[in-house]
């Protein structure tokens, strides 16, 4: 039995996922049931030590059994897309026994770290604070608002976030803040091939301390086994196939919150307006309307395992431009083992309707890897190992 607010019983963690096992919404598996242990036991400790820090005679009694114990340490889980990390985090952050909790996508919670210093160093320059070093204050309200925080998907692949990361949750730790976090990547490919990574090292130690590292190593993508029971070609684009389309996505978010993203590509950022986790939601306008070339189709390739791309339309001679990037998209997408579901106004076949230019050539091998990016034999090859998000420059 567990403790909430002191002293009211909760469910563990693995009570709540055998109930899901028991209604049907997942399939048991070996390594999640693992990670769920971990993390029961770390919402044990975090009650105790709650309990430690209330003025109540029981908080008192355990505090004085407890006081020269070390901090909190919190998890680090790793592995592959799909894997049920987000589902596991979303149990945790529910049953974790602290109001001063917090769930952020990474990057969110980065621009909010960012947003805080330059308001402090604004705030040094008019005379209304004291400190040229805006790391201190701002890693204190952090923790002062949250002393348990959880990221999912923690990815580095800025530049700016990865040479202030050391000292930022140096000064988070020493405030005895307590790190839950699910990635795609171990701790020691964080920031791989990143600009100036020596200068961010530091950083994976400083996590290593701080976290036990668990990798979850299932074997099944679920995402992409309940993607794959969904058609991902819709056409001709109507009322049911926007509802059907607005369904898959809805399936593959489960729940998360969506946010956006700027893409960094040799000085310039390519928006990726819907984002959740390593899927993104873009339509035909905005990756092909616009002056996007192949290292922008590379750049999000690489970045976004899932892209769902809506109203591709019927393109023609006046629209050459739209459809040798539609070519190029395809053919990124195809190479990098993207996979793709989109609505779109005609079958792969009747998308091009010019009769001048390469493209009318070109546009029948974009037709047939169309048809065969529906096929189950494409989407087994998907469930390959495909490498993680790395830094673009």
């Amino acid at each position: 039995m567990s403790l909430r607010d002191g002293l009211q019983p909760f469910p563990s963690l693995r009570q709540a996922y055998r109930n899901r096992i028991e209604r049907g919404e997942i399939s048991r598996d070996p390594a999640q049931e693992t990670v769920a242990a971990a993390l029961d036991r770390l919402i044990e400790e975090i009650a105790t030590r709650r309990l430690a820090a209330k003025s109540s005679s029981l908080g008192w009694l355990f505090g004085r059994k407890r006081q020269a114990k070390a901090s909190v340490k919190g998890l680090y889980i790793h592995g592959g897309v799909g894997r049920g990390k987000t589902m596991l985090m979303d149990l945790f952050f529910e049953l974790i026994p602290v109001r001063r909790k917090r769930r952020a996508h990474f990057n969110d919670f980065m621009a909010d770290v960012h947003d805080r210093i330059g308001r402090h160093r604004a705030a040094v320059k008019a005379g209304e604070a004291k400190g040229d070093d805006p790391i201190p204050p701002v890693a204190q309200a952090l923790a002062a608002e949250a002393w348990v925080l959880c990221f999912d998907e923690f990815s580095v692949t800025d530049i700016a976030d990865a040479m202030i990361l050391s000292r930022l949750f140096s000064a988070l730790f020493d405030q005895g803040v307590v790190l839950v976090a699910t990635s795609n990547v171990a701790p020691d490919d964080l920031y791989r091939d990143g600009l100036n990574r020596p200068l961010f090292e530091p950083f994976i130690g400083i996590l290593k301390r701080h976290a036990d590292i668990l990798h979850l190593d299932a074997h099944t993508d679920y995402r992409l086994d309940k993607l794959s029971r969904v058609p991902v070609y819709m056409s001709p684009v109507s009322d049911e196939t926007e509802r059907a389309f607005d369904a898959a996505w809805t399936d593959l978010v489960n729940g998360s919150a969506e946010h956006r993203e700027e893409i960094l590509v040799k000085g310039r950022h390519v928006p990726a307006p819907r984002v959740v986790r390593d899927a993104a939601r873009f339509t035909f306008s905005e990756l092909c309307r616009k002056p996007l070339a192949a290292r922008d189709y590379l750049a999000i390739a690489d970045r976004f395992r899932t892209v769902f791309l809506e109203h591709v339309p019927v393109m023609d001679d006046s629209t050459r431009n739209e459809a040798k990037r539609f070519i190029l998209l395809i053919d990124t997408f195809y190479d990098r083992k993207v996979r793709l579901v989109a609505t779109a106004e005609a079958p792969p076949e009747k998308l091009y309707r010019g009769r001048t230019g390469a493209e009318a050539f070109e546009f029948d091998r974009t037709a047939s890897r169309l048809v065969e990016m529906q096929s189950e034999e494409w989407r087994d090859r998907l469930t390959e190992q495909v490498p993680e998000p790395r830094p673009v420059s």
